[in-house]
C-alpha cells in the first residue's frame, strides 16, 4: 500500500510529503506541481514503500538547481540510510539537508502551523493545526476613522488594539470579519487506536494509513 501523501495549506506555496516512495515523484510532476516548493518531507517509518523514491527526488530537486535548506524528519536510522545512498550513488547535494529524528511532541513549529508526533505503538501519528486566519480587513470602516493603508492595517487586522492621543480606542476586531478557526488534521498510520490517539482526533479531520 502506498502510505505517501502531499500536504499544503491554502495560501501557502510550500508543501509538506509525508513518505516518498518510488512513485511519489511522478504524481508530483504529473499535477505540474513544483518540486522546489518541497519544504519539508517527514518519514514515518523506514519501510522501503516509504523511503524508496527519497534519493532520487533529493537527486532531483539538485538537479534543477535547488539551493534553499530542506528539513527531513524521520525515525533513527534515516540519516544513515540517506548517508549511504549518497555514498554509493557518488551524490552531492549543493543545498543544505538538515536530518531531525522524530519524537513525541512539537516537531515543526511555524508561523502558520504546528505539528506535534505521537509515538503510538511503536509507530508514529501525527497532528497539524492550522493557525488562525484573520477576517477580511473592511477598508471603509477604517476610512470612517481617517485611517490611511500603512503597517497599521496589519496590526489591526491581527487583532491588536490601539489608543489614540485624543483617547479614541481603535480594537482590531472591529475592523474584520470574524476570523477562521484553525483546522486539525490528524494523520494515523497504525490501524491500533490507543487511548492517546483518540484524545487527539477531538475535533480534528482524521486520515488513516494500514
Amino acid at each position: 500500500m502506498n502510505n505517501s501523501f502531499i500536504f499544503r495549506l491554502n495560501h501557502y506555496k510550500d508543501i509538506l510529503l509525508f513518505n516518498c516512495s518510488e512513485s511519489l515523484q511522478s504524481y508530483i510532476i504529473s499535477k505540474q506541481i513544483r518540486m522546489n516548493n518541497v519544504a519539508k518531507i517527514i518519514i514515518t517509518d523506514l519501510h522501503i514503500r516509504n523511503i524508496s523514491g527519497l534519493l532520487g527526488l533529493l537527486s532531483s530537486l539538485n538537479s534543477i538547481g535547488r539551493i534553499k535548506d530542506l528539513h527531513i524528519y524521520g525515525p533513527r536510522g534515516l540519516s544513515s540510510y540517506l548517508d549511504l545512498g549518497k555514498k554509493y550513488s557518488h551524490t552531492n547535494f549543493k543545498y543544505i539537508l538538515y536530518i531531525h529524528t522524530l519524537s513525541n511532541g512539537l516537531i515543526i513549529k511555524h508561523e502558520k502551523y504546528r505539528i506535534y508526533t505521537f509515538i503510538n505503538n511503536y509507530s508514529f501519528d501525527f497532528l497539524i493545526i492550522a493557525s488562525e486566519l484573520a477576517g477580511t480587513f473592511i477598508i471603509q470602516k477604517a476610512n470612517n476613522h481617517y485611517l490611511y493603508p500603512g503597517p497599521l492595517y496589519s496590526k489591526l487586522k491581527k487583532g491588536s488594539t490601539f489608543i489614540l492621543p485624543d483617547g479614541l480606542i481603535l480594537n482590531g476586531s472591529n475592523f474584520t470579519i470574524s476570523n477562521s478557526e484553525g483546522i486539525k488534521f490528524n494523520f494515523i498510520f497504525n490501524s491500533y487506536y490507543s487511548r492517546k490517539s483518540i484524545q487527539n482526533n477531538i475535533k480534528s479531520m482524521i486520515l488513516l494509513y494500514q
